[in-house]
């Protein structure tokens, strides 16, 4: 079985993206009535899904996808706290729905309702009900709500332990992933996302979070940012700040997936980064889209990538399948039900 990691709902019906800007248009102009999410049918979301996402995950000879909403549509810098509940409770049920549809090839993960420095009470409350009321087996946690201006406290900070106590609860795990950004120095796709990564991974190095919550566990998407690539940085700087040496501090709880469109950085990735910490994904009609001039393959056709590394048996199982199962074992207790 093949398992990816990392999939968006980018391809939803347009109402739904009307219901945001009906959202957004009352809180500029709270006169407006307060809208109702979008009435979207069955066959809508079936035509967005086959058409799009499935096609893609069947032609490149997947199995099944962690789906969640759209990554850049979350817009945690929103900073109205029931507006945020309304749009990831509306997002979330969205990607209920298609799991519904297509339980063989989709598994949910949920949006969590972030504002800037806001509670979590919200947040905890929405991952309970999507864990426990529509089966999802996971969430994606925006270190950064304000939208590229940095002013949430660090992730090893005491102010997100209520979430990670509830994650460690239930037994999922969390994608770190910011949203859209405010900040015109840095690009959503091409800075900000991947500077949360590598900052993220920062964070943990110089906290002791995982001594806290031995269990809990944090995939780094995008192929953990900059850190494989200045793998050698990290260790010094653990040694340098008197951590303990990654392996055992860091790497026990944290993975990163092969969001990496070209050969040579999936190769970096796995000759650097321990096999047991790294899950395919591809984050496919996201971020990176189009074809590939020099090769003539699409950029987020990570597979391909993963493939041409021949890895042994035993490592090319883990990568695909095993390390995601392990990773996020609610996944694994629904596909050995089915």
């Amino acid at each position: 079985m093949i398992i990816d990691c990392h999939g968006h709902y980018t391809t939803v019906p347009a109402a739904h993206r009307e219901f945001r800007e009906a959202q957004l248009a009352r809180l500029a102009d709270p006169g407006l009535p307060e809208p109702a999410p979008a009435q979207i049918s069955d066959d809508e979301i079936r035509k967005s899904i086959e058409q799009n996402q499935l096609k893609l995950l069947r032609e490149r000879g997947g199995d099944l996808m962690i789906f969640s909403p759209q990554a850049s549509a979350m817009e945690h810098h929103v900073p109205d706290p029931d507006i945020a509940v309304a749009w990831a409770r509306a997002c979330n049920d969205l990607v209920h729905r298609v799991v519904t549809l297509f339980p063989e090839h989709f598994a949910g993960a949920c949006q969590l309702p972030q504002t800037p420095n806001g509670p979590l009470d919200d947040s905890v409350a929405e991952l309970r009900r999507c864990v426990e009321e529509l089966g999802f087996v996971g969430c994606n946690l925006n270190p950064d709500p304000s939208g590229g201006h940095w002013t949430s406290r660090p992730l090893t900070d005491e102010y997100w332990f209520p979430l990670y106590e509830t994650m460690v609860e239930l037994d999922v795990p969390a994608m770190v992933h910011v949203s859209a950004s405010c900040n015109p120095n840095f690009h959503a796709l091409g800075a900000h996302y991947l500077n949360a990564d590598t900052s993220a991974f920062m964070q943990l190095v110089e906290g002791d979070l995982f001594g806290e919550f031995p269990t809990l566990r944090l995939v780094i998407p995008h192929g953990g940012g900059a850190v494989p690539y200045h793998w050698g940085r990290y260790r010094g700087l653990a040694d340098r700040l008197g951590r303990p040496p990654l392996d055992g501090h860091v790497m026990k709880n944290v993975f990163f997936d092969t969001c990496v469109y070209h050969q040579a950085g999936i190769d970096l990735l796995y000759g650097v980064i321990d096999v047991d910490n790294i899950l395919f994904a591809s984050e496919m009609l996201g971020a990176v889209r189009g074809i590939d001039p020099e090769t003539g393959f699409h950029w987020d056709d990570t597979k391909r990538y993963v493939d041409a590394l021949e890895l042994p048996e035993e490592h090319r199982r883990k990568v695909f399948e095993l390390n995601a199962r392990r990773v996020y074992p609610r996944l694994d207790a629904q596909l050995g039900a089915a």
